[in-house]
């Protein structure tokens, strides 16, 4: 089975809160997903739209990923980060590895 991965994309809108969010997810929110999801995890920031914020999960294969934001620890996780940053959006994406290739 091929490669998942989950990406939520947030938007901080306000520069001033960009370190405190970034110090937040690292400490707090980053830590508490990695031990509902047993996942490896990416964070990004964007280089061209600074006001964007991806982290990227990475599961074994699309079942894995679906049985782990598809039950109540996601349900919390979301409900922790809207207490945390409610004016922060976010959007999220599955994608499932089609190739791989290297040079």
């Amino acid at each position: 089975m091929p490669t998942a991965l989950f990406i939520v994309r947030a938007t901080v809108s306000d520069p001033a809160k960009r370190a405190a969010f970034d110090a937040w997810y690292s400490r707090a929110h980053l830590p508490d997903a990695l031990k509902s999801f047993r996942a490896k995890a990416w964070r990004h920031w964007s280089a061209t739209n600074p006001s964007q914020h991806l982290a990227t999960y990475q599961f074994a294969d699309q079942d894995s990923l679906e049985r782990a934001v598809g039950g109540e620890e996601m349900k919390r996780l979301i409900a922790d980060f809207n207490r945390d940053w409610p004016d922060v959006t976010r959007t999220r994406e599955v994608l499932v590895l089609a190739e791989e290739i290297a040079a």
